[in-house]
């Protein structure tokens, strides 16, 4: 696994800030714009591609620079409100918000007549430009495409692009071998009138081709790009020195090996007048677009038919996700009753645990779990404070001490043979600081509120979202985040394209999809709170569905106000304790049998 500590490092931010500039006005550019993208819009990057923690020092998933000679305008969404503003630092850089005040309303403000706007094409979804190009034209300024990125031209100690090997991923595992796989996404590029179907979504060509790798920290998949021809033929455009004997002979007989550098010119030639040539218009760059539309094909911008049939998972990816969490399970159960049992002896003793021996607790017992392979993201073990950044990473300095009264939050998630796993869980340890149990409750009750939710056939996650946030809202809180996402079978732990969250999203939920329910709430610099279970979509019969639970981990029951639930949120979590026990009982240690048995009935 790529060491995910190798974060790209300069002499100072200040050098390589200044740096930038001094390329920008060579190349005589007035701004770079700076996603968090590689060239595959993926959500985790290689250290090779982290090219906005380089110029910025931000370091969340999400998020993107424009950087001009007197500003750097930070975009993130709410996960990341708090900690933009911790490492980035400086009167020159300014907050925004990614969703609610976008980049383009920046451009609006700010670009003057005549100005150039760089940017990497292969870095800049085509729905991005759009918006972004739009706003340059109303000011009479210019999008201006770099052949080369001008960040790796001054970037003197830039890691090297991942060089993992790719390995066969079995159809014991899979449940559908890779030929009937293409020869069903040929049938619907049939259907759709495509010629063809341009594909750079990794964890896409891995589900695809039945492979996997490990190019980038926590995700299992190899960096590559794929061309799908009506005709039958799959062109695959993968580093070389990546491949075995083994994984070749593994391949589908359809598949044609390119070197991965050869995408774009593969693609112009291919891209013959007239012809329909597919792309996804959130997850690839605008130099897709634009190559198809420079040699005279016809650019068909759609969903990628994979994304969806990926998502809705066959019964062998099913069973694998439902015996992985139980895996998971075990570590879970264990960990929490490690944790409530050592937080106030250590911390009375002088040493106190920390939130990266937790983190690290929590890896070592899930190692010793069947079928365990890595963590799925990197762990958000968050103490007091810091549990307010919905995704702080305890890393090198950041380190805080557990203490009985603070409260502690662990988001953690792991890859196996069979699946892949989230949940987080929210745990106290005495006293607790004021409003803490009014909102653990209520983010009790937003969870339950979705979790036992019947819903028609035809409901879209914006549907439900505030089904979940009421409890929450009745109090006069919220969160700035999404409630639910899809989770991967051994891909990415974030799946598209079902979500549950405010935004319209026109996904229908359909049996077989596999999603996160992780309602929060989070008060800076003082605690957050967040409960997340993974869930299946099944039928429930007369034309309705209902959420399936998978996660089997304990919940905390001391800071729930017992007067504040009805018997029915009481119940349900009598009930899923009991079931947890039954579940994990021959696979956990006395200990952890005896905590879970005592500690978290509700009285």
């Amino acid at each position: 696994m790529p060491d995910a500590s190798a974060a790209p490092v300069a002499t100072s931010q200040s050098d390589a800030i200044a740096a930038l500039r001094q390329r920008l006005r060579d190349l005589k550019l007035d701004a770079f714009i700076v996603p968090r993208f590689d060239a595959h819009q993926s959500e985790y990057v290689a250290p090779h591609d982290e090219r906005l923690a380089f110029v910025t020092g931000f370091t969340g998933s999400a998020g993107m620079a424009i950087v001009s000679q007197d500003e750097i305008a930070m975009f993130v969404d709410g996960r990341y409100s708090v900690q933009v503003r911790n490492e980035c630092l400086g009167p020159e850089f300014t907050y925004h918000h990614l969703f609610d005040t976008p980049a383009e309303q920046w451009l609006s403000a700010k670009a003057q007549s005549g100005w150039r706007v760089g940017f990497d094409p292969m870095h800049l979804p085509p729905a991005w430009y759009d918006r972004f190009n739009t706003a340059c034209i109303a000011r009479a300024a210019a999008m201006e495409p770099c052949q080369t990125n001008p960040i790796d031209e001054i970037w003197d100690a830039q890691p090297t692009p991942p060089l993992a090997e790719v390995t066969p991923f079995p159809t014991q595992f899979a449940g559908q071998n890779a030929d009937d796989k293409c020869r069903a996404l040929v049938q619907e590029l049939g259907a759709a009138e495509l010629d063809f179907f341009v594909e750079t979504q990794p964890d896409n060509i891995a589900w695809l081709l039945n492979v996997r790798g490990d190019d980038v920290a926590f995700n299992p998949m190899p960096q590559s790009f794929a061309i799908i021809e009506a005709a039958g033929t799959v062109h695959w455009f993968v580093e070389p020195r990546k491949l075995t004997e083994e994984l070749c002979s593994h391949l589908a007989d359809s598949v044609t090996l390119h070197p991965h550098d050869a995408f774009l010119n593969t693609l112009s030639a291919l891209s013959e007048k007239e012809t329909r040539v597919g792309f996804d218009p959130n997850f690839s760059g605008v130099a897709v677009r634009h190559t198809i539309e420079a040699e005279g094909a016809v650019a068909c911008p759609l969903a990628s038919p994979i994304t969806h049939t990926k998502a809705v998972k066959n019964p062998v990816e099913l069973e694998g996700m439902r015996a992985c969490h139980l895996q998971d399970g075990v570590a879970w159960t264990e960990f929490s009753a490690w944790l409530m049992a050592n937080v106030a002896p250590r911390a009375s003793a002088g040493a106190p645990i920390t939130e990266q021996e937790a983190q690290e607790k929590i890896l070592e017992l899930r190692q010793q779990r069947s079928g365990f392979l890595s963590a799925s993201f990197q762990s958000i073990s968050a103490a007091r404070g810091n549990a307010a950044m919905c995704h702080y990473a305890a890393v090198g300095d950041r380190n805080a001490p557990i203490l009985p009264e603070h409260p502690y939050l662990l988001d953690s998630g792991g890859q196996y043979e069979t699946g892949t796993t989230d949940a987080t869980r929210s745990f106290a340890f005495g006293m607790r600081p004021e409003g803490y149990d009014q909102a653990y409750t209520a983010v009790f009750k937003a969870f339950h509120a979705l979790a036992t939710l019947r819903f028609p056939k035809g409901t879209q996650g914006h549907h439900i979202d505030a089904i979940c946030r009421r409890p929450l809202w009745d109090l006069g809180l919220d969160y700035d985040h999404g409630t639910g996402h899809g989770i991967g079978h051994r891909l990415s732990v974030h799946e598209h394209p079902q979500r549950i969250g405010k935004p319209y999203n026109p996904v229908d939920l359909v049996p077989g999809m596999v999603v996160s329910i992780e309602p929060g709430y989070y008060d800076a610099e003082k605690f957050g709170i967040r409960i997340e279970n993974i869930f299946e979509v099944k039928e429930d019969g007369d034309g309705f569905l209902r959420f399936a639970n998978m996660t089997y981990a304990p919940i905390q029951t001391d800071m729930l106000i017992k007067e504040n639930l009805t018997f029915e949120e009481c119940l349900w979590l009598e009930q899923y304790h009991a079931t947890l026990l039954q579940k994990l009982s021959p696979l956990l240690s006395e200990g952890a049998m005896s905590w879970v048995s005592s500690v978290l009935r509700l009285s």
